[in-house]
């Protein structure tokens, strides 16, 4: 039976402090006042890892694995320094489908070539263990990306956001998903490659198929898990290589991906199988746009919500993917600024799930120069609506509905939302008054009495603020 070899003290201990940094790493990635220092121990970690591995194993061309690394190296520098924060999300998703790539690549050579990889015996049978280890990894590496690719689609509009939901899908999932359960088992008898090669494309097919009804409202979750899946594939790759850090790092990256996606589905109400199984707004639950326009609300200008944010104690600012969208964060700073010079106290409200990806609207407001000490997580802040003269809401909308609380027929009913409609005025901007969000359920604050809505481009909106407060 295939077993990892036993370590150098000095290698096990260099492993050690790599897993000790990626831990400290994720503790400061936990903030965005710390983030920059976890990036820092995740870097050295990575860095320690990395080097350890080359001197202490056989390594065919060393020139050519360093011109590799540097190759890597260079195009995720000049990617990282040319991305725009608003394309964040899908450089993510990106990110992660290369990871489940390598996965398989890793698999298919330690398959194609079990002696080099030391998992078969001298007849070249590959240990029992190691198929197992193969193929969960071959699975999980494939899932995740063609998961990915689908994910990095629905972010950069290259496909449609909303669900697609095909006929009989959680049939077919699960048969899918079955088969590739039993051809693993099978392969631990039988390494044929027709096997191996139906497990790898059954895969491909099953990341497709699980990603493709999902909807834009449930992305945070979908790349958080896809991040969860990433890693446990590097961690079934560092068995069949023998590699403890990887398993280390496999197993972090998987276990707080894991956790993070159970946070975001339990700051929706939903659990992650609906999540998985669906999508948000697969079925319209709630209101239309018709009904939507045949109430009557309040329309404001950018004058209108200039002076009232001037004769303000506090504005609670809510921001959303139409924020992000819009690419408004700067000059939401800027009008921020404009009036706290004029002695207005001002906050941002972030919602777990607001936005494409987790921590989506803390790295926009980072990225703007937004002071730490003004940005609160719901559970923070919440109770402060009611004491409030302005709550501003910008590209916001399923996060703040009350349908949430009041509204059991709802199909966002028991998410935790931000009680806007308790402060004393709503400023909400929204692009038109036809669009019910991605749950697909209208918003009755857009009717209250003390809501006036703000109906054009979120940045070109906030810029007129910006000149009226001059």
């Amino acid at each position: 039976m295939h077993e990892l070899a036993p370590l150098n003290p000095w290698v096990a201990l260099a492993y050690l402090v790599a897993g000790v940094c990626f831990i400290i790493a994720l503790r400061g990635l936990s903030s965005p006042s710390t983030s920059r220092r976890g990036n820092r121990f995740g870097m050295a970690g990575m860095l320690i890892a990395v080097v350890t591995t080359l001197v202490t194993h056989e390594i065919a061309s060393l020139p050519e694995i360093v011109a590799a690394i540097a190759v890597g190296g260079i195009v995720g520098f000049v990617i990282a320094r040319k991305i725009a924060m608003t394309d964040m999300p899908q450089l993510v998703a990106a990110f992660h489908s290369l990871v489940g790539l390598a996965a398989v690549l890793v698999a298919a050579a330690a398959f194609l070539n079990p002696e080099a990889f030391h998992i078969a015996d001298a007849a070249g049978e590959i240990f029992a263990v190691s198929r197992v280890e193969m193929g969960l990894g071959i699975a999980i590496g494939a899932i995740t990306f063609s998961g990915s690719v689908i994910a990095f689609a629905k972010l950069n509009g290259n496909m449609s956001g909303k669900p697609i939901l095909l006929p009989a899908r959680h049939v077919i999932n699960l048969g899918t998903l079955a088969a590739i359960l039993g051809l693993i088992g099978y392969f631990v008898t039988d390494q044929s490659p027709w096997v191996f090669w139906t497990v790898t494309a059954l895969s491909f097919l099953i990341g497709f198929l699980l990603i493709i009804p999902i909807g834009g409202a449930d992305m945070p979750v979908v790349v958080s898990m896809l991040n969860s899946y990433s890693g446990w594939a590097a961690a079934a790759m560092g068995f069949t290589l023998g590699n403890t850090a990887m398993i280390i790092t496999g197993a972090l990256v998987g276990s707080s991906g894991a956790i993070l996606s159970y946070i975001m589905c339990r700051a929706m109400n939903r659990s992650f199988i609906s999540v998985i199984a669906g999508g948000f707004g697969g079925d319209s639950g709630g209101g239309s746009a018709a009904a939507a326009i045949d109430r009557p609300w309040k329309r404001g200008s950018a004058e209108d919500a200039a002076f009232l944010m001037q004769q303000a104690e506090q504005v609670i600012i809510v921001p959303g993917y139409g924020m992000a969208v819009a690419q408004a964060q700067h000059v939401l700073r800027e009008m921020a600024d404009k009036l706290k010079e004029h002695g207005v106290r001002v906050k941002y409200a972030i919602h777990p799930v607001a936005g494409r990806m987790p921590g989506h609207m803390n790295v926009l407001l980072a990225e703007a120069n937004v002071p730490y000490d003004e940005v609160f997580e719901l559970e923070d802040i919440n109770s402060e609506f009611s004491q409030t003269d302005v709550a501003f809401i910008i590209g916001a909308n399923d996060v703040v509905n009350p349908a949430a609380k009041t509204d059991k027929s709802s199909p966002i009913y028991g998410m935790p939302v931000f009680d806007v409609n308790k402060a004393k005025t709503v400023l909400f901007i929204k692009r038109s008054m036809g669009g019910v969000g991605y749950a697909g359920v209208d918003n009755d604050v857009f009717y209250q009495d003390n809501t006036m809505m703000l109906l054009a481009d979120a940045k070109k909106m906030v810029e007129e603020i910006v000149k009226s407060l001059d």
